[in-house]
């Protein structure tokens, strides 16, 4: 209870409580999760066919322009994805790879 200079406010009815003996939710795909963050590059060959083959930016994002104008957005859906972080994190890895050991330009993965 909190006391102010005009009434009480009961911050019960406003806060839900957090209960400690909530189970823990088992994630089926936190080892693929494990394995693609633990995933190390270390062959130029792997990593252009990982930076070629996850793209830079969401392929699914489209302005839909009919005469000119736009009359709907489709919004990029590839955060839906649950493994969304973990290919973005390997392709930066495998761009990381190629500048820094192999010296290569990455302009054209961009």
């Amino acid at each position: 209870m909190i006391k102010t200079t005009n009434q009480r406010i009961i911050l019960s009815a406003f806060i839900n409580p957090v209960s400690d003996t909530a189970k823990p939710k088992f994630d089926l795909l936190q080892p693929l999760r494990q394995w693609l963050d633990d995933l190390e590059i270390q062959n130029r060959k792997l990593a252009k066919f990982i930076a070629k083959l996850i793209p830079a930016q969401c392929p699914f994002e489209r302005d839909v322009v009919v005469f000119g104008r736009k009359i709907a957005h489709i919004p990029p859906m590839c955060k839906l994805n649950p493994l969304y972080d973990q290919f973005v994190g390997l392709r930066f890895r495998a761009l990381c790879y190629l500048v820094d050991k192999c010296g290569e330009d990455i302009q054209s993965y961009c």
